[in-house]
């Protein structure tokens, strides 16, 4: 079975979280795809503004496909940065080939997380596109250091099956959403506008 994962706050989840997956899906020819909904990001100084039964809950509502599972594995395992959970998670799912999914946004910072060069060395990664993203996650300095092992989008395919370090850059999907640009236009409309949670 080849499994993409993708990690994030889910904080609130979107289309584009869905949109994402199903690309994931049919240009790495993937089985599944697990949405990992973390207790919260290292990277954000802010808290969720929902807690995790509720992210989860709410991501499961939106992935609606047989083929996306979403999970609070993170909690379970109790682990907070991407490399840790690989750690743990990776010898738990013998058999399994997977695939770590995130956004050019993520690419581009992703010099930043703790211990980036380590997951590149555990997993096959797959670097999905975002509106104006591009030129800057391609130059970031993790994409430059890891630039001799980015395959052609024509083999994308067959991502799963190989040895890291190696990776794609998908172009797609162009959805113009993120967690961020929802919250903070959630915090901008008046407390009686405020959608019912």
């Amino acid at each position: 079975m080849r499994i993409g994962l993708l990690g994030g706050s889910f904080d609130p989840p979107h289309a584009g979280h869905r949109a994402a997956s199903l690309v994931a899906l049919d240009a790495l020819d993937l089985d599944q795809v697990w949405w990992l909904v973390s207790p919260h990001n290292p990277l954000k100084s802010q808290a969720p503004s929902e807690d995790l039964a509720r992210r989860v809950a709410a991501a499961r509502a939106l992935a609606a496909h047989p083929r996306i599972k979403v999970t609070g594995v993170e909690a379970a395992l109790g682990t907070t940065y991407t490399a840790e959970t690989l750690r743990r998670l990776l010898p738990l799912l013998p058999g399994l080939r997977v695939v770590w999914l995130m956004g050019a946004d993520n690419l581009a910072q992703f010099s930043k997380w703790r211990d980036w060069q380590r997951i590149a060395a555990m997993v096959p990664f797959a670097v999905l596109n975002r509106p104006g993203e591009a030129l800057r996650a391609l130059s970031s300095p993790a994409a430059v250091a890891l630039a001799r092992f980015r395959i052609p989008l024509e083999a994308a395919r067959g991502l799963a099956s190989r040895r890291p370090p190696a990776w794609v850059f998908l172009p797609a999907p162009h959805v113009p959403l993120s967690s961020t640009q929802i919250r903070a236009a959630r915090g901008k409309l008046g407390p009686a506008a405020k959608p019912a949670s």
